[in-house]
């Protein structure tokens, strides 16, 4: 397997550490079907111990509960009400006669009342308790707002119909738009990690009046390496890649598919990643003890979101919408976040700037790789306060760059 793609596919069991939340059962606690509620109650009845997949909506909510009960700052949980689908959108939340309205799940933390507010977004199959361990230093100097996106997390997990690039990017960013709309925000900071870098660029680039500033950590969709790929996909090993690419296999299905097995797997996984092979600041046993809980309840939840990939992005990770192609049509200032050992690339990110009319920066954060946040986590609040210094300092021009922190 070529080296992009071991590390797009598996290690998106890293920035794809972490999706689908909730199960069928999430829907009753959201929607008011009657069908659902049977479900609900079904599972509820049986003991996880008997269940296959030892998950539930009750597993996912407690699970986040007990994770960011590491955060001494106070915070308010919320399922804001998106609606059914916006009246301008070409694609509905799901396809369905059922008008019943999806829910973002959502955490907002305490803060001064002049704080900028900076809204986080989580990357590909994970979800906003993988910033657990920057709220607290975030929310000394931001009214910290984040949220698990439509499918994904603690949000509403509808069936996933899309069918192109277009439907696809319309279910993330008109979704988002909506709950923009239900929490009456607007020149607010937009961080997006990954997936949700991508995600959060084409919101910008769609609604720039409501975007002050972009942070993009490690973000897809600036890679332009088509003719390494072109040239493994004429093997028959990039070929049958391929075919799995095409076929919308996720790594939440191995994980679903282990049953009762799926804990252990993704317990290994968190501590070999975290732990034994962290570029970084090791989790520590309560961490990576509660990040696993987490992180399984996530991805043995129902599939939705985690469905997007293949309509997104070819095999290796080339998006099928190129954010480079739409450099020049950038408004919102934008600052680059990638560790030292970040398997996305950030050269992407200097060919982006080139074309951009509006001021840009890339910043390279040591000892960590694509979850900066998690790996090297004063390091990268550090890059985040410097990105904002138009926001926190009364004199930005005077910040200096943080001795160990490297412009690229």
């Amino acid at each position: 397997m070529n080296a992009i793609r071991s590390r797009w596919f598996m290690r998106m069991a890293e920035d794809l550490g972490k999706s689908n939340l909730e199960s069928s059962a999430a829907s009753s606690n959201l929607e008011s079907s009657a069908a659902s509620v049977s479900t609900a109650t079904s599972r509820r009845f049986w003991p996880s111990v008997l269940r296959w997949i030892p998950t539930s909506t009750d597993h996912i909510i407690n699970s986040e509960k007990r994770l960011l009960s590491l955060v001494k700052t106070p915070y308010v949980q919320e399922q804001i009400n998106i609606g059914s689908g916006p009246p301008d959108s070409r694609v509905r939340w799901f396809r369905s006669s059922s008008n019943e309205p999806r829910f973002i799940n959502t955490v907002t933390f305490d803060s001064k009342d002049d704080s900028p507010t900076l809204v986080m977004v989580h990357g590909y199959a994970a979800s906003q308790g993988f910033f657990f361990r920057n709220f607290d230093a975030l929310a000394t100097r931001f009214r910290v707002i984040a949220i698990d996106q439509l499918g994904w997390g603690g949000s509403s997990r509808p069936d996933f119909s899309c069918r192109s690039t277009e439907e696809t990017e319309a279910w993330f960013i008109d979704s988002f738009e909506e709950w923009r709309k239900a929490k009456n925000l607007s020149n607010f900071i937009l961080l997006g990690h990954s997936f949700g870098g991508y995600v959060a660029s084409k919101y910008a680039l769609k609604h720039p009046e409501h975007v002050k500033h972009l942070i993009l950590v490690g973000p897809a969709g600036f890679s332009s390496e088509s003719e390494r790929i072109t040239k493994f996909l004429s093997t028959w090993k990039g070929s049958i890649l391929n075919q799995i690419w095409e076929s919308n296999f996720t790594p939440q299905k191995i994980i679903r598919g282990l049953g009762p097995w799926g804990p252990d797997m993704v317990r290994k996984y968190t501590s070999a990643r975290f732990v034994t092979h962290t570029t970084g600041e090791m989790l520590t046993e309560s961490e990576s003890r509660l990040l696993t809980d987490y992180v399984y309840h996530t991805l043995a939840a129902k599939a939705s979101g985690e469905l997007c990939l293949k309509y997104l992005f070819s095999f290796g990770a080339l998006p099928r919408s190129p954010l480079l192609d739409r450099a020049s049509e950038w408004k919102v200032p934008t600052t680059f976040i990638y560790g030292f050992q970040d398997w996305m690339n950030y050269e992407g990110a200097q060919k982006a700037r080139k074309d951009m009319k509006v001021p840009c920066e890339i910043l390279r954060v040591p000892q960590a790789g694509h979850f900066v946040f998690i790996d090297n986590p004063s390091s990268f609040h550090s890059a985040v306060f410097y990105a904002c210094r138009r926001f926190l300092s009364s004199d930005p021009d005077r910040e200096s760059l943080p001795e160990w922190l490297i412009s690229a």
